[in-house]
């Protein structure tokens, strides 16, 4: 089952994606984050399947993708989680001894298709492409054995960063948290549809070049280990949004460095899950003199 929220007739429509259509969810819920706990289960999202019987249905070409749940509590992203990023950094020289968190916020991530935006503060605008988790059922302390039940589904995540602000100092909050820097979606794929999450493949590509590639099995932390490590120091509620980490392969590693730019278009693909790509542009917001 995939699960979306668009932007339909100048309304925000939650819904399931059947083909090349949005069946409207409104009569379940406003908010896909409240439909989460629903989804890892069958009985759950056979509920979910009934509610879209006789509902409207939107085609999605006619559509524009907001993120697929709107104000997750907690986005929640793993940094230097594969080896060969931790081998490009000029961070850190090793692999962490444990994972590595930082937030992002909701208002710095935009939809499928939707423009990200350069602000006009730096040019050091840098793309990481991730596979991102979706909680679905309430955790603290979560044992290894019980963290993949926990998820709800997968997504794709673009976690744009602005370099230099992420080195202002040791925390990488400023540099990952600019508005509209980064995207999510284009859709939510409940767990049962993924499989074995290590049975993926992750790619990142500008303007249709690859940059990132990488399986999920190379991943340092594995799912359960992020898992059962972030709920020891919170709750994870359904809803909230996990990115795992990006390959190597990064823009600021490039010879010569590639950075994002207005014009330019990043995709992050991952088979079984989809492909997230959008449109960079500089930020309209003007300095002040």
């Amino acid at each position: 089952m995939k699960l979306a929220t668009v932007l339909a007739n100048r309304e925000v429509v939650p819904g399931v994606v059947d083909g090349d259509y949005l069946l409207d969810l409104r009569v379940l819920t406003s908010d896909l984050g409240q439909v989460m706990s629903l989804a890892t289960t069958a009985e759950g999202r056979a509920e979910i399947a009934s509610a879209t019987d006789g509902a409207k249905a939107f085609a999605l070409a006619d559509v524009e993708y907001l993120p697929p749940i709107l104000q997750p509590r907690r986005i929640l992203c793993v940094g230097t989680n594969y080896r060969a990023h931790v081998a490009e950094s000029d961070r850190v020289i090793e692999a962490p001894e444990h994972p590595m968190i930082f937030t992002r916020f909701p208002s710095s991530l935009v939809g499928h298709g939707q423009p990200i935006e350069r602000p006009p503060v730096s040019t050091k605008f840098d793309y990481e492409g991730e596979l991102a988790i979706v909680i679905g059922r309430a955790s603290r302390y979560a044992k290894r054995s019980d963290a993949l039940g926990v998820i709800a589904g997968y997504s794709c995540l673009m976690d744009g960063t602005l370099r230099d602000y992420q080195r202002h100092t040791s925390q990488f909050i400023p540099g990952k948290n600019f508005e509209r820097s980064g995207s999510w979606g284009p859709w939510i794929v409940t767990a049962d549809e993924v499989g074995d999450p290590y049975g993926l493949t992750l790619t990142t590509t500008l303007d249709g070049e690859e940059m990132q590639s990488a399986a999920t099995t190379q991943l340092i932390f594995d799912i359960e280990a992020i898992v059962t490590y972030c709920s020891t120091f919170t709750t994870l509620e359904p809803g909230d949004v996990i990115a795992t980490g990006t390959p190597g392969g990064v823009g600021y590693a490039q010879d010569p460095p590639r950075g994002l730019t207005p014009g330019a278009e990043i995709s992050v693909s991952v088979p079984g899950v989809g492909t997230l790509t959008n449109p960079v542009i500089d930020e309209s917001r003007k300095l002040d003199n």
